[in-house]
C-alpha cells in the first residue's frame, strides 16, 4: 500500500499567483492601470484643462473670469506686445539649439570615435555632472561670472582685450550695460545648462554610425572631411534632431533664467507665470501656454518622420 501525497495548504499568495497565471489580461491590466491613469489624468486631464481655460475670457474692469466659449483671448494673444514675446522666445529657443549644436558636436564625436575605458568614464561624468548640482545654483553662479566686475570682465582687462568685450555689448538689441543683463548673458546661460541634453543624443547617434561605411569611404578616396560631411553628419541627424527636441523645448518654458539673467524682456515662461500671477489673467496664461505646446507638436512630427525618436 503506498501513501498518497499530501500537498501543504496553498496560501492567499498562491491563490493570486494562480488567479494571475489563468487570466493573465487581468495582470496586465493592473500593471498598466496605474501609469495610464497617471497619463490621462494627471497629464492629459490638466492639458485639457488648460485648453479649456484658453476658451474662456476676463472682465477687463472686474477682473472676473467669465465662463464663455470665445476667441477673445486668442485675439488678446496677437496683439502687437504679446507677439513680440512670442518672437523673442523662438529666437532665443533657436538660438541656443543652433550653439549647443556646435559647441556639442566635437565632444559627441570624440567621445563616440576616440574615448575608451576610464576616458569614456571621465567623459559621462563630465556631461552629467552639472545635472547633479542645483539648477539655481548654476544659474546664481553664471549671474556672478557675468556680472560687471565679474571674472569674465576681469580677465579680458588683465588680458587687455576689453575692447572687444565692450563691443560685444555695445551691439543693437543683444546687448546691455554687462553681460549679466544682456540678451547675450541670457542665450550663454541658456545654453551651459541645457549643453548636456544635445551631447548624449548626438553621442548615441555617432556611436551607431558603422566603422564600415567610414573605412568604405575612406578607401574610395574621400577626404575625412569629406567622409564626415557626406556620412558621419548624415547619419548623425537624428541624433541632433532628438537633443535639439530638448534644448528647443526647455528653453522656450524656461521662466527662471530670464528672470535671474539679461534684461527685464518677457519670455513665454515669464508672461504665463505673470499673467496667472500677478495679473490673474489665467485664459490669457492658458493661451500662452498653449503657443508652445502646438510649436512642440509640429516640431515633434517633423522630428519623427526625420527618425529622431530612434536616437532617444
Amino acid at each position: 500500500m503506498t501513501a498518497s501525497a499530501i500537498l501543504p495548504d496553498r496560501g492567499p499568495g498562491d491563490r493570486i499567483s494562480a488567479v494571475f497565471w489563468r487570466r493573465p489580461r487581468v495582470l496586465l491590466a493592473l500593471l498598466l492601470a496605474p501609469p495610464l491613469l497617471w497619463l490621462g489624468i494627471v497629464y492629459l486631464g490638466s492639458l485639457a484643462a488648460l485648453l479649456l481655460q484658453s476658451f474662456y475670457s476676463i472682465d477687463e474692469f472686474s477682473g472676473v473670469i467669465k465662463h464663455e466659449f470665445t476667441l477673445k483671448t486668442y485675439g488678446d494673444l496677437l496683439r502687437p506686445s504679446n507677439m513680440d514675446i512670442i518672437i523673442r522666445t523662438l529666437v532665443m529657443s533657436a538660438a541656443v539649439t543652433l550653439a549647443s549644436v556646435v559647441v556639442a558636436l566635437p565632444i559627441a564625436y570624440y567621445a563616440a570615435r576616440y574615448a575608451r575605458g576610464r576616458w569614456k568614464a571621465v567623459f559621462y561624468l563630465g556631461v552629467m555632472l552639472p545635472l547633479w548640482s542645483s539648477y539655481l545654483v548654476k544659474v546664481y553662479a553664471w549671474k556672478l561670472i557675468l556680472a560687471k566686475e565679474g571674472i569674465l570682465t576681469w580677465i579680458a582687462d588683465s588680458l587687455g582685450v576689453s575692447f572687444l568685450l565692450d563691443a560685444l555689448l555695445a551691439l543693437p538689441s543683444i546687448g546691455g550695460s554687462s553681460l549679466s543683463t544682456s540678451f547675450i548673458g541670457t542665450w550663454i546661460v541658456f545654453v551651459y545648462v541645457w549643453l548636456p541634453y544635445m551631447i548624449l543624443p548626438m553621442q548615441a547617434a555617432l556611436e551607431r554610425v558603422p566603422e564600415s561605411m567610414l573605412e568604405a569611404s575612406a578607401d574610395l578616396g574621400a577626404s575625412p572631411g569629406l567622409t564626415f560631411r557626406k556620412v558621419t553628419f548624415p547619419l548623425a541627424l537624428p541624433g541632433i534632431i532628438a537633443g535639439s527636441i530638448f534644448t528647443f523645448s526647455l528653453t522656450m518654458g524656461d521662466y527662471i533664467i530670464p528672470q535671474i539673467i539679461g534684461t527685464s524682456a518677457n519670455f513665454i515662461g515669464m508672461a504665463v507665470y505673470q499673467q496667472q500671477g500677478t495679473a490673474g489673467n489665467i485664459p490669457l496664461a492658458a493661451a500662452f501656454s498653449v503657443v508652445p505646446i502646438v510649436i512642440m507638436l509640429i516640431y515633434l512630427t517633423l522630428a519623427k518622420r526625420a527618425g529622431a525618436f530612434d536616437a532617444l
